[in-house]
C-alpha cells in the first residue's frame, strides 16, 4: 500500500505529466536529429571522401553462401561500423544540442533569480512575503519602543 501511495503522490505533483512531455518532446528530437545527421551531416562528409556511404560500410567475417540459383544459404555475417559513425554522430549532436539548451536555461534561471536585477518582475508570492518581512520588523520596532517606555 505504501508504494500505491508513494505513486499517486508521484503522479499528482505532476512529475509524471511533466516525464510523459519530455519524452514526447524527446522522440520528436530523435526524428529531426536523425534527418539532421543523414540528410545534412553525412552527404557532404561523404562528398568530400569520394562518394563513401558510411550506412553500407561494414566488415564482413563471413561471406553469404548462395545456390547456384542465387538463394542464400548461409546469411552474410558483418559488423558494420558505419552504422556505428551514424549513431555516435547523432549521440554527439544530441549531447552538444542538450548542453546548449541546458546553458540557455540556466542561464535565464540564473537572471531571474536575480534579485537586484529591474528588469526581471518579483512573483507576487515573494513581493508578499517581502511586505510581510518589513511588517514584522516595523512591529518589532515599535514593541521595543513600548517595552522601553
Amino acid at each position: 500500500m505504501k508504494f500505491l501511495k508513494e505513486f499517486k503522490e508521484f503522479a499528482v505533483k505532476g512529475n509524471m505529466i511533466d516525464m510523459a512531455i519530455g519524452i514526447i518532446i524527446g522522440a520528436s528530437f530523435n526524428k529531426v536529429i536523425d534527418v539532421l545527421v543523414k540528410k545534412v551531416f553525412l552527404p557532404p562528409l561523404s562528398l568530400m571522401t569520394n562518394g563513401l556511404n558510411y550506412e553500407n560500410k561494414r566488415y564482413i567475417l563471413r561471406e553469404a553462401v548462395k545456390t547456384a540459383e542465387g538463394k542464400v544459404t548461409t546469411e552474410e555475417v558483418a559488423i558494420y561500423y558505419g552504422e556505428l559513425f551514424e549513431v555516435v554522430l547523432d549521440f554527439i549532436i544530441v549531447g552538444f544540442t542538450v548542453f546548449l539548451v541546458v546553458k540557455a536555461m540556466n542561464k535565464l534561471k540564473d537572471k531571474s533569480n536575480d534579485a537586484k536585477d529591474p528588469t526581471v518582475k518579483t512573483p507576487k508570492d515573494i513581493e508578499l512575503l517581502s511586505n510581510l518581512n518589513d511588517l514584522m520588523e516595523e512591529q518589532n520596532a515599535l514593541l521595543k519602543k513600548v517595552s522601553k517606555d
